[in-house]
């Protein structure tokens, strides 16, 4: 074998920098694909419809008194709290996540079976 020149030395170390800078392109490329095609994964199913204030007709809810809505259907409670600022927290013993801000208007609507069992405000 014979000794390697500095050229020789200094050539194949910029080649294996080279080699290095595009595994790693390769891996974070990988990386980022898997991240966002996680096929092994069901999606999130989503809470619902969350109403938001400022319509046109207002909310109506605000005319009754919040236990008003148990025992209405998801359906007629979301027409009650069209305009008004609300959430759904659960569904058929689902938990969904909320927010750690507090809105004195919000309601926040448990679910089961299809009817509201439970309003909380903020």
């Amino acid at each position: 074998m014979r000794p390697i020149s500095r050229k020789e030395s200094k050539t194949m170390t910029e080649k294996n920098q080279n080699i290095s800078h595009m595994a790693a392109a390769a891996l974070f490329s990988v990386t980022l694909a898997g991240c966002a095609a996680d096929s092994g994964s069901a999606p999130a199913a989503a809470p619902g419809p969350q109403g938001t204030p400022g319509s046109a007709q207002g909310c109506k809810a605000d005319k009754l008194e919040d236990s008003a809505l148990i025992g209405k259907t998801e359906s007629e409670a979301t027409g009650l709290l069209a305009g008004c600022r609300w959430r759904i927290g659960e569904r058929d013993g689902e938990q969904f996540m909320g927010t750690m801000d507090y809105w004195e208007d919000r309601r926040t609507l448990g679910i089961a079976k299809g009817k509201v069992t439970w309003v909380k405000r903020g």
